[in-house]
């Protein structure tokens, strides 16, 4: 089979002798310091990169060349995203699962794990536990079990969410992450309203993908593969990739990752709306090391800032599996989304101690979401609870226009420093919200338009009197 990125047949357009070729041709060109640099100046044009271009610079092992590719990655980050940081929550529904994926606890064959099922009186108990905490959007989490979570189960649960209004709290973004479907399951989906539907390729190695998978209905590489082709087609145009990097060899799937990037914007006109980069981490009976093709912080912290560079309008998601020192890292190189105050246990938020027993993996940061909230401001960072877009219609190739137009900081940055206040009024800690109050000041003055600053400005003060749920 021929590479053609407009295929709609998975192998085609993510074809293994294309990557194959891209991984052979990145390694002959690693010290091509002329070559280097002219993609260099191509991704200062802030237009991305090729796959094929991007994986030279992940190649690249000139300490100089490698600092300028950090630098270049901050600085698309700051021009398209700026200092805010998206934070967000998984609610995990259930562990049922039919597959045998051979890196998660939630395996059919894991008789030990207690399997559990969240039921609706259970999902509004772990939201309301949410929103006390201070979150606003959700990623919800389910194995695949046709019995035990139907796409129907999915929908309660979404419709669920959506219906506590607990205090000042309120879910107003559930993205999903489920296995792969059909159209006619997507455009159910799309209607309940979600957000985002993210689906991990895990690996698009074909073989390995095939052995990682033995059993069930995730074995089917080109279903799983072609799933995001359909979520489209079902009316979802945000839609979020990944792969589990530890799985295959990274440099093998850094160039699927963006040849499956390349292809929804060829096909669809957009491309993905995040990009998650999670590291294969210890569970239940899961042993990382087991798996031949584990991957150094400092080459994690390359692959993040060759994505940003080679995608710099898609959002780059990194969850608690990490701990705070490697998220500390990886930030400032391109990510713009963050999870905070995880539980990663079916039910875990509703109990006061961490549940461990169903937990999908080890979670390596345990600060609470006040204390993430706490430590970004202090990195200058501005912690956001916006879900404005999505509810304004700004999604798809409409986001995206305006973030390459560079517009969207007269929404996000005013719709960040608003949501912000809302937290430190309704949940924050002392000292959380006094660093917080400083900085919303701060950052009002670098909202661009002076109008939309005096409008913040009364609406910040509506806020502190009661009202709630501000945006542009």
């Amino acid at each position: 089979m021929e590479y053609n990125v407009k295929s709609m047949k998975a192998e085609e357009f993510i074809n293994d002798a294309e990557i194959l070729d891209t991984v052979k041709y990145a390694e002959e060109n690693k010290n091509n310091i002329e070559l280097i640099d002219k993609i260099l100046e191509k991704a200062r044009l802030r237009k991305g990169l090729s796959h094929r271009e991007a994986s030279v610079l992940l190649a690249c092992d000139n300490e100089e060349k490698i600092n300028e590719i950090y630098d270049l990655a901050e600085q698309i980050k700051k021009d398209f995203y700026g200092n805010r940081i998206v934070l967000f929550a998984p609610l995990y529904l259930s562990n049922y699962c039919v597959n045998g994926c051979l890196y998660c606890p939630y395996h059919l064959k894991n008789k030990h794990i207690p399997r559990k099922k969240l039921t609706q009186e259970e999902v509004a108990k772990e939201v309301i536990a949410l929103q006390d905490m201070g979150h606003k959007r959700l990623a919800i989490e389910a194995g695949e079990d046709p019995v035990n979570n139907p796409i129907e189960y999915i929908l309660d649960c979404i419709k669920t969410i959506y219906s506590i209004k607990h205090k000042n709290g309120a879910i107003r973004r559930v993205n999903v992450n489920i296995a792969a479907t059909t159209v006619e399951n997507y455009r159910k989906l799309k209607d309940a309203g979600i957000g985002t539907y993210i689906l991990f390729q895990e690996t698009y190695n074909k073989k390995n993908y095939e052995i990682l998978h033995p059993t069930g209905p995730k074995h089917n590489y080109d279903y799983h593969t072609e799933a995001m082709d359909r979520a489209m087609e079902g009316g979802i145009d945000d839609v979020g990739i990944g792969v589990l990097f530890g799985l295959d060899n990274y440099k093998y799937e850094f160039a699927g990752l963006l040849m499956h990037a390349e292809h929804l914007e060829a096909v669809h006109g957009v491309g993905p709306h995040t990009i998650s980069v999670p590291r294969v981490k210890p569970a239940d009976d899961i042993d990382p090391n087991e798996f031949d093709n584990s991957l150094s912080d400092e080459m994690f912290c390359k692959i993040a800032a060759c994505i940003r560079i080679a995608v710099p309008y898609t959002g780059m998601i990194i969850s608690t599996r990490e701990t705070p020192e490697v998220r500390a890292k990886i930030i400032r190189l391109g990510v713009s989304q963050i999870s905070g105050g995880s539980r990663t246990s079916v039910g875990g938020y509703a109990e006061e101690e961490r549940p461990h027993d169903t937990e999908q993996f080890d979670v390596s940061d345990n600060r609470t979401l006040d204390e993430v909230v706490n430590w970004l401001m202090r990195e200058d960072y501005i912690p956001s609870f916006c879900t404005a877009c999505y509810r304004e219609g700004r999604t798809g190739d409409r986001f995206m226009s305006l973030c390459k137009s560079g517009q969207i900081q007269n929404c996000c940055h005013p719709n960040a420093l608003m949501t912000l206040k809302e937290f430190l009024i309704d949940y924050a800690s002392e000292d959380t919200k006094r660093i917080g109050e400083a900085m919303i000041e701060k950052e009002i003055k670098n909202i661009p338009k002076e109008k939309v600053q005096q409008i913040v400005r009364e609406r910040l003060v509506k806020i502190e009197n009661g009202d709630r749920d501000f945006r542009f």
